[in-house]
């Protein structure tokens, strides 16, 4: 897990003085909220609708047990005793009081966390597989890569104020658990037929009001030109992305109307200056770097053998252990979305379990996952039973993951606003409609994403169900669509039809389930299903 060096703890700090300075000056009304805006968005605080929300950064998801358990302490202290885990792989809370932001940050700051660049026209948290380092079909961690990421981009001079917020994931593996086809850059670390490693770069997807799935920019890209390349993606992006049109400034619509082709040339052309300019770190330093992502001492000898005498428990380790790399290890996947919960949310209690449950157990790291929920990637066998006690006991050993039940959802009109619409009852109801656990697992790997407007937080685009919200004359509407996925098959949702409101959303959700069931094959998920036969028996279902 990196460490913060002399200048990162110098740069939290400094920013944490900075920013007390200028909120000081905002509650004394020497400065206007039109001049606190910007400023207050750069460190990561927004104003929704019943309060200030604060969106700390989890670089590349990766925390600590002493980490979280600030986390808890925050939420205790300063929130509502509880935080939302995001998409993004941060934490969010919802009930700030503006002039404890920066106490905020300074407790933060004393465990390496900061609020950074998560807001604004800038490059955002760095996000990256959850299972990193832990994962068996990785090519190598993709973290060290995320970290440099990080520090390249913090506070870049030229990439501060870009057209619009860009967010950039780098993964390790052939499967894709970080959806880098939807982001403004996607990285995958591949091998060269050379065996060399290198990278995959895809630019210019993602979701929101125009959809786009990035297109491959970069078949094969050596580790030495890495930042120097991305400094030429960037760059391309900053002298042509759209300022005077908000809803057309993404890089995806730049990529989109010169065209993949000539985007790609552009910035190779961009890149043989680039290149010249010294940017790319030295060898020492990406070795200082990984050295610190290096494995952790694994046992040996260990056995995989688990005792499923318990049934509960045998069902929770079907559901919510994956594969390790090391023999007599396994993944653990933390639900947070309990039925009838509030999908993404951790009590402070529940966070401090989570922390004790890594330091005992996990060898003291946690991931934030973009389906928010929560991973401890180092637990071993032998100890699984015991931490699924002590998550049954919080309240957090729901076996739901990647079921119908485990379903993203954005704050919507409850908190943001932005939002048409609320996400959290339509979630909470959608969980209880299919809370039965022998119902879901029938049904098998069915991701179901909901978001309360067009910027599409919830990701409803690459839901195999994907829920929209909006406004229908002064009414809550739900627009329904089939077929999205943030996998390594990255397909867009098409909308089946016209709109639902709450409650006959979740009986149009039920019918199409009932269509899949009947025409499903050996093996196929929701998505494959709609894929095969396409809409038509789901909208004879629904619609009549």
């Amino acid at each position: 897990m990196y460490r913060y060096d002399e200048y990162d703890q110098a740069i939290v700090d400094a920013r944490v003085e900075e920013f007390r300075d200028q909120v000081n000056r905002r509650l004394s009304g020497e400065m206007s909220e039109d001049q606190f805006k910007p400023i207050r968005l750069m460190n990561g605080l927004y104003l929704q609708l019943h309060a200030y929300m604060l969106r700390v950064a989890v670089p590349y998801g990766t925390m600590s047990g002493r980490q979280m358990r600030m986390l808890a302490h925050i939420a205790r202290k300063y929130d509502k005793d509880y935080g939302h885990f995001t998409t993004r792989q941060n934490i969010q809370y919802n009930w700030i009081e503006l002039k404890d932001a920066p106490d905020i940050l300074a407790e933060l700051a004393t465990v390496e966390m900061h609020a950074i660049q998560t807001s604004g026209n800038c490059i955002r948290n760095i996000s990256s597989d959850q299972y990193a380092g832990a994962a068996a079909d990785e090519v190598a961690d993709p973290r060290p890569w995320a970290e440099l990421l990080r520090q390249w981009s913090t506070f870049h001079p030229e990439f501060s104020f870009l057209p619009r917020k860009f967010k950039i994931a780098v993964i390790g593996a052939e499967e894709d658990r970080a959806a880098i086809q939807l982001h403004d850059i996607g990285l995958q670390i591949r091998t060269n037929d050379a065996g060399e490693i290198g990278f995959r770069v895809f630019v210019g997807g993602g979701m929101g009001r125009t959809p786009m799935i990035g297109p491959v920019v970069r078949d094969f890209l050596p580790t030495a030109d890495f930042l120097s390349y991305i400094e030429a993606c960037l760059r391309v992006y900053n002298r042509y992305g759209r300022r005077d049109n908000l809803y057309k400034a993404r890089i995806k619509i730049l990529v989109h109307e010169i065209g993949r082709d000539e985007y790609a040339r552009q910035v190779e052309e961009e890149f043989l200056h680039t290149k010249t300019l010294g940017l790319d770190a030295p060898q020492a330093e990406i070795d200082r770097i990984a050295a610190m992502f290096a494995p952790p001492a694994f046992e040996t000898g260990l056995s995989d053998e688990i005792d499923r005498s318990d049934p509960d428990f045998a069902l929770w380790v079907d559901q919510q252990v994956k594969a390790h790399k090391a023999p007599g290890y396994a993944i653990v996947n933390i639900s947070l979305k309990p039925v009838e919960g509030i999908p993404g949310d951790a009590s402070s209690a529940q966070i401090d379990v989570m922390a004790d449950l890594a330091e005992r157990y996990g060898l003291d790291e946690l991931r934030v996952t973009h389906a928010q929920n929560i991973v401890l990637p180092h637990v071993k066998k032998a100890d699984l039973y015991a931490v699924w006690q002590a998550l049954d006991a919080a309240g957090l050993a729901t076996p739901n993951l990647d079921l119908i039940s485990d379903i993203i959802a954005c704050p919507g009109l409850d908190y943001c606003a932005l939002a048409n619409a609320r996400s959290i009852p339509l979630a909470q109801k959608i969980a209880k409609r299919f809370e039965n656990l022998d119902r879901q697992r029938d049904l098998g790997e069915l991701k179901l994403k909901i978001s309360g407007c067009i910027n599409a937080c919830g990701h409803h685009h690459a839901g195999h169900i994907g829920i929209l919200g909006v406004d229908r004359k002064g009414e809550e509407n739900y627009q329904l669509s089939f077929g999205g996925s943030a996998a390594a098959d990255t397909s867009l949702a098409k909308i089946v039809g016209p709109g639902f409101n709450e409650d006959g959303i979740v009986d149009a959700i039920e019918k199409a389930v009932d269509v899949y069931k009947s025409l499903r094959e050996g093996g196929e998920r929701f998505v494959d299903t709609y894929r095969r036969v396409g809409d038509k028996p789901f909208k004879e279902a629904i619609y009549g």
